[in-house]
């Protein structure tokens, strides 16, 4: 009798913990409000300030305020976004990218040229 209680708490337990993981995508049918105004506050050194947006959460758009992140060496953060593909909206989360100053595909590590907008 015991092994069974222990055994049905423990599946119990393990189905409770599933969680859903952070890169799921999110796709609605309801458009997100727009953007509310925040007051950026004054820049922190070796912080970047990061907007607030609207996540989806427990069946509605939830507002999440803006944030000071810890700046990366080599990387440009994406912001959090919302984007309508066929009637549906979907978001897009925020994320590190390897930085790319002259926006010509090629990450600057790699480049010969990082840093000459002017290249084709």
């Amino acid at each position: 009798m015991i092994k069974k209680i222990l055994i049905a708490s423990m599946l119990a337990a393990s189905l409770v913990s599933v969680a859903v993981p952070a890169s799921a995508a999110i796709i609605v049918q309801i458009a997100p409000p727009p953007a509310r105004v925040e007051l950026v506050p004054a820049p922190r050194r070796g912080y970047m300030w990061v907007p607030g947006y609207w996540n989806w959460r427990g069946n509605r758009h939830v507002w999440v305020k803006g944030s000071f992140l810890r700046e990366r060496q080599g990387y440009r953060y994406v912001q959090p976004a919302w984007q309508e593909r066929d009637g549906r909206w979907q978001m897009n989360r925020g994320s590190w990218a390897r930085a790319d100053r002259d926006h010509d595909g090629v990450p600057n590590r790699l480049d010969k040229h990082p840093n000459d907008p002017r290249r084709n």
